[in-house]
């Protein structure tokens, strides 16, 4: 199944991680100045602008006939995608081994790795003028829609990787696992029909999660593909190119996301790998044995002994003096007993 070795991935990240990008907020001045190391090997070209006149970049390279968009940060607080992004870009500047040089010999690759930078500015999921960019693929309302349809237009990909985190809320449903990755093959219409768009899509998904099974087994989850007829993959899907959604959760005490970030690089890396060697993309039922999403976890739980109204809380990031605080709200008390908390106190009452 042209699968790469956990020892070959672990290795090439910790060689190449962006040391320069950590932590969950990752705005535009952070990258700014990292495209211009990029001009040695990529096409490096700002694209457009956001609705407040932030720079959007894109970068390119490759050779192949195997055309390959990707983007992340669409959701200006999701930021685990762009680092995995400059992580692979180092990757394809300092070791030409033979895994990449395949990719770029078969694939062209272009990359927006901060779609929505107004976002990312004040750490919101929505853009400047309060659109959801990931609900905004028909009415394209905002700057930054427009702007990645006509890269889509233009381009012509035969796959798109559409990267996002998700909550911590998530499990890999009947384990007591957190959904550290999961994926989805959108769908195109009410029904989930399976298109041979959606089959390409799933082939290429199994491959990305053979490989995830062999170093977090158990702990890959798939997003549920109900039709949301106003989102950015399944309209991608409807019009003929294959979307691969990658959503980045959470990892065993790494509320940093940066275990998770490892995890995302390995995926996206398999995924380029897989279809830059293969021919076809039909084989497609081992999708289905990946476990649905489920949600069962707090971040917190104050377990109290005879007592029947355990309380659960979950954690919140906003900006404070410019700065990312995460505060613990409160949010259910009366927790059902299946509920799970990353984190237990008990207490005697």
């Amino acid at each position: 199944m042209n699968l790469l070795t956990v020892e070959f991935l672990e290795t090439i990240f910790k060689a190449q991680k962006e040391t320069s990008l950590f932590g969950k907020w990752i705005r535009f001045k952070d990258i700014q100045n990292l495209f211009h190391k990029y001009e040695a090997i990529f096409e490096v070209q700002q694209i457009g602008t956001s609705e407040e006149e932030r720079p959007i970049y894109q970068l390119k390279i490759g050779t192949g006939k195997k055309k390959i968009l990707l983007w992340s940060q669409m959701h200006g607080n999701e930021s685990t995608g762009t680092r995995a992004l400059f992580d692979l870009f180092n990757c394809f500047l300092n070791d030409r081994n033979d895994t990449l040089r395949s990719i770029l010999n078969e694939c062209t690759l272009v990359f927006i790795p901060m779609l929505n930078p107004d976002g990312a500015e004040v750490y919101t999921r929505v853009n400047a003028n309060d659109v959801d960019l990931n609900r905004d693929a028909v009415d394209r309302k905002a700057k930054e829609s427009k702007l990645l349809r006509n890269i889509l237009e233009d381009f012509k990909p035969e796959f798109c990787f559409n990267l996002h985190d998700q909550r911590t809320i998530f499990n890999v449903e009947n384990t007591k696992n957190p959904a550290t990755i999961s994926f989805l093959a959108p769908s195109e219409e009410v029904t989930r029909m399976l298109t041979p768009g959606r089959i390409a899509t799933m082939n290429v998904i199994v491959a990305m999660n053979s490989m995830l099974q062999t170093t977090i087994p158990n702990c890959v989850g798939r997003y549920t593909d109900e039709f949301y007829p106003t989102a950015t993959g399944d309209n991608f899907q409807k019009l003929g190119y294959n979307t691969i959604l990658i959503e980045s959760g959470h990892f065993p005490n790494d509320y940093g996301r940066e275990e998770t970030r490892k995890y995302t690089f390995f995926s996206i890396l398999q995924g380029l790998h897989y279809i830059a060697n293969s021919s076809e993309f039909k084989t497609y039922k081992g999708y289905f044995n990946i476990p649905n999403n489920d949600k069962i976890f707090y971040d917190v739980i104050h377990r109290y002994q005879n007592a029947d109204n355990d309380i659960a809380y979950q954690y919140q990031d906003q900006i404070i003096d410019n700065k990312l605080v995460t505060k613990l709200v409160k949010k259910d008390e009366k927790v059902k007993k299946t509920n799970i908390g990353h984190h237990e106190i008990v207490f005697e009452r």
